[in-house]
């Protein structure tokens, strides 16, 4: 499995597709597909046949995934969207940066 640049929890840019400059929160990660589910992003109408979450059935709006390239994480500082680079703290620990601000502190 390949290291991505995003986490779940991570608020991302849309780059590409038609959802094309919307911005949301990664809700989760699909790491065997590539793909992520964002916050408002992808949103798909869903049938549903009644059960105990919905007793009448009917339509359920619903995000679905967009392939991981698709995605930019967003600056903390600036709040505009940046490529990610990775080092080792004094701790030996590896944190992510930003390299548009150059902001050597760990991307949260």
């Amino acid at each position: 499995m390949r290291k991505f640049h995003i986490k779940k929890g991570d608020t991302v840019y849309v780059n590409n597709g038609s959802y094309r400059g919307t911005k949301g929160r990664v809700l989760q990660v699909l790491r065997d597909k590539e793909r992520a589910i964002v916050e408002g992003v992808n949103v798909v109408s869903k049938h549903t046949k009644p059960n105990a979450e919905h007793p009448n059935g009917g339509i359920v709006k619903k995000e679905s995934s967009i392939h991981i390239s698709n995605l930019m994480l967003l600056d903390p500082a600036t709040g505009k969207p940046t490529r990610i680079g990775r080092k080792k703290d004094d701790a030996g620990k590896t944190v992510r940066y930003s390299k548009k601000s150059k902001d050597k502190e760990e991307i949260k």
